[in-house]
């Protein structure tokens, strides 16, 4: 069994004109057209069976329509056996209410939200973002966050590093629902290395198996835990066939290969 806990669609009628942009934007090649079509052609390549779509509020005003794409997506695939969507909430720290609007996420099936501090240009120690994290603490969510470096924001400030990272842990007391996409911090992995292995919290291998060293991979793993690891690709930014090949002929023992690729994504979901 493969889970993609990393992944994006768009609605049909703006997913070229998304792709387009974003592909311009981090000078990226997209291996689906962002449809849930292509993402389920993606998936069949690749072999994975679930894959969660993590969408991201540009604007705090897209609240409303973002809820209402994944709740749609989860509707249809509700009873979907293979090549299953599970869509998370977007969240914005520039929301109005967060608790309600988290509390509205949760009683409406939603297992939990992303977030991504660099396209909403706020640092995650801002205020609004520990809102969210204690909101979905208190509320039993996951919060997927990008981490590290973007390439789409080459140049500019990394508006969540792992330093800034520990010291939000530290102010929420912990987090063990947390998601730190891309291996803990894009980019950042020797200090992911030093700063966050081993604390509490999800890392996701998001658009990592491409860029990182195998030692490194395996030292981070090692010291974080092999529960603590998620498999992820990003797809439409990676292709799901191209990262499972990777992660396969990184020759793990086959239960920390079965744990990657699905049982602690199976345990978080609560599937």
């Amino acid at each position: 069994m493969i889970i993609d806990f990393h992944t994006h669609v768009f609605p049909e009628k703006i997913a070229q004109k998304t792709i387009d942009l974003l592909t311009k934007k981090a000078n990226g090649t997209p291996s689906t057209n962002g449809t849930i079509e292509g993402l389920i052609e993606a998936m069949k390549r690749g072999n994975a069976d679930i894959a969660v779509t993590l969408p991201v509020l540009t604007k705090a005003s897209q609240f409303d329509s973002v809820t209402k794409f994944a709740i749609e997506i989860n509707e249809r695939f509700k009873d979907v056996t293979d090549h299953k969507l599970i869509s998370f909430g977007g969240m914005h720290p520039e929301c109005e209410d967060i608790e309600g609007k988290m509390r509205y996420l949760k009683e409406n099936g939603i297992k939990g939200v992303k977030i991504h501090p660099d396209y909403q240009n706020t640092f995650i120690d801002h205020e609004g973002y520990y809102q969210i994290l204690k909101t979905a603490k208190d509320l039993d969510m996951i919060v997927v966050t990008h981490s590290g470096v973007d390439d789409g924001y080459i140049g500019e400030s990394v508006k969540c590093p792992p330093l800034m990272v520990k010291k939000v842990l530290e102010r929420l007391g912990g987090f063990s629902k947390f998601v730190l996409g891309h291996y803990g911090a894009h980019k950042q992995w020797y200090e992911v290395l030093d700063l966050l292995a081993g604390e509490d919290v999800y890392f996701d291998t998001a658009f990592t198996f491409h860029e990182i060293d195998e030692k490194l991979f395996k030292k981070i793993l090692s010291k974080h835990g092999e529960d603590k690891i998620l498999f992820a690709t990003d797809c439409p930014w990676r292709d799901i066939k191209d990262d499972v090949a990777i992660l396969k002929s990184f020759n793990l023992p086959k239960e920390v290969e079965e744990k990657l690729f699905y049982k602690n994504a199976k345990k978080l979901l609560g599937i």
